[in-house]
C-alpha cells in the first residue's frame, strides 16, 4: 500500500536534512563569508547580486519543499483524528473530514462547540465536573 513518489521522498529528506541545527550553521557561515568579502569586493553590484540570486534560488525551491511535507503531515494527522473520532463511543461522525466543508459550515460547528466549551467552563467553575458528551 505504500507509494511513495520520488518527489516524497526526495522532499521528506531534503527537509529533514535542511532543518538540521549543521545546516543553520552553514548557511550561517555562507553569510558570513559573503559579508567577510564585500570590502574585498568593494561591496559591487555583482557582490550583493551573488547573495541576492542565491538566497532567492534557494527560498523559492525550500518553499515548495516544505509545503510538500507539510501538506503530507496534515493529510496524516487529519487521517488520524478522523479515526479518533470513528473509534471513540459517543463521538460525532458528523466531525469526520470537516477540512473538506465549506466555511460557513465549519463556522457554525465552530459556533456550536464555542457555546459547549463556554457552558462547561460555567459548569466548571460552579463545582461540576466537565467531563462526559453533550449528550450524558
Amino acid at each position: 500500500m505504500r507509494n511513495i513518489t520520488w518527489y516524497s521522498r526526495f522532499a521528506k529528506a531534503t527537509a529533514h536534512f535542511c532543518g538540521r541545527p549543521r545546516v543553520f550553521v552553514v548557511a550561517v557561515g555562507v553569510i558570513a563569508a559573503w559579508i567577510i568579502t564585500g570590502p574585498l569586493f568593494r561591496y559591487s553590484d555583482t557582490w550583493q547580486l551573488v547573495i541576492n540570486t542565491g538566497t532567492t534560488i534557494v527560498t523559492f525551491l525550500m518553499v515548495f519543499l516544505i509545503q510538500n511535507t507539510q501538506n503530507r503531515d496534515t493529510e496524516a494527522i487529519q487521517i488520524k483524528l478522523d479515526e479518533l473520532i470513528r473509534a471513540t463511543k459517543g463521538a460525532h461522525n458528523a466531525l469526520l473530514d470537516l477540512e473538506e466543508l465549506e466555511e460557513d459550515t465549519l463556522d457554525a460547528f465552530r459556533v456550536r462547540y464555542e457555546a459547549l466549551a463556554s457552558e462547561a467552563r460555567a459548569e466548571l467553575s460552579d463545582g461540576i465536573q466537565d467531563t462526559g458528551t453533550p449528550e450524558a
